[in-house]
């Protein structure tokens, strides 16, 4: 597997979406040597809309760098490396609205992507965007505040943690075989409650009756952030097998 150079980005805002997913259907999509990390006996998988700027190599001074709007399809995973179980996200797709990732994506941006359409609405603590591809389609209408609900955590505190701790990203690399991951972090770490005035995704919903469930969703915003290839362990470069 190659090593993608690290960047660094000004995370203006990330909506996390998640659903409840049937492990059945989880499990149908992931690859091995990856595998669904269950909550209260189901599957976590959602989609995540983040709005960057000041993306740059990580040597490039804050200030300089690109602007783009990006999502990503993902499903909470988790997988043995050596002999310890470790946490993560698998991303099925990601999108984005600027040409850098999808023309360098997996080579000098982290991650494979396609290119899409995004229409974005930011009026104080509500958050209204659309994403437009080929063949993928996305909304979400949400307020931060509100009282939290969700089946998988018991408080925005226990949700935060969850999400910290699978900060990496495995995906299938160009060749369309090889698990490739970027690892997000961010020296500050802060995770709001939202709640939900509309929500559509075209990948959740094409999914049998029943299968995935809207659970919650949380919103992060103003956070330097840095993406990079980890030490990985076993997974890393393995051939994936549905």
């Amino acid at each position: 597997m190659s090593v993608v150079p690290g960047v660094r980005a000004h995370l203006r805002r990330r909506l996390l979406v998640s659903y409840r997913l049937e492990p059945e259907t989880a499990r149908a999509l992931v690859p091995a040597p990856l595998r669904p990390q269950l909550v209260n006996g189901q599957a976590l998988a959602g989609f995540c809309v983040l709005g960057l700027d000041g993306i740059r190599p990580r040597w490039a001074p804050a200030g300089a760098g690109l602007r783009s709007e990006n999502a990503a399809h993902r499903i909470a995973v988790e997988w043995d490396d050596d002999g310890v179980v470790r946490n993560g996200v698998y991303i099925l797709e990601r999108h984005s609205s600027a040409w850098h990732p999808v023309l360098f994506g997996g080579r000098l941006f982290p991650g494979v992507h396609r290119r899409a359409r995004f229409t974005t609405d930011e009026r104080g603590d509500r958050y209204a965007m659309t994403m437009d591809a080929e063949d993928e389609y996305l909304a979400a209408d949400v307020e931060v505040g509100g009282d939290w609900a969700s089946s998988f955590f018991a408080s925005v505190e226990e949700a935060s943690a969850f999400y910290r701790a699978g900060r990496i990203g495995w995906s299938l690399g160009h060749d369309g075989v090889t698990l490739e991951a970027v690892a997000l972090a961010a020296e500050e770490w802060a995770v709001e409650g939202a709640w939900i005035r509309g929500v559509r995704s075209s990948f959740f919903d094409s999914l049998p009756h029943g299968a995935a469930e809207l659970d919650h969703v949380v919103v992060m915003r103003d956070l330097e952030i840095t993406m990079e290839a980890p030490v990985t362990g076993a997974a890393a470069g393995a051939r994936a097998a549905v």
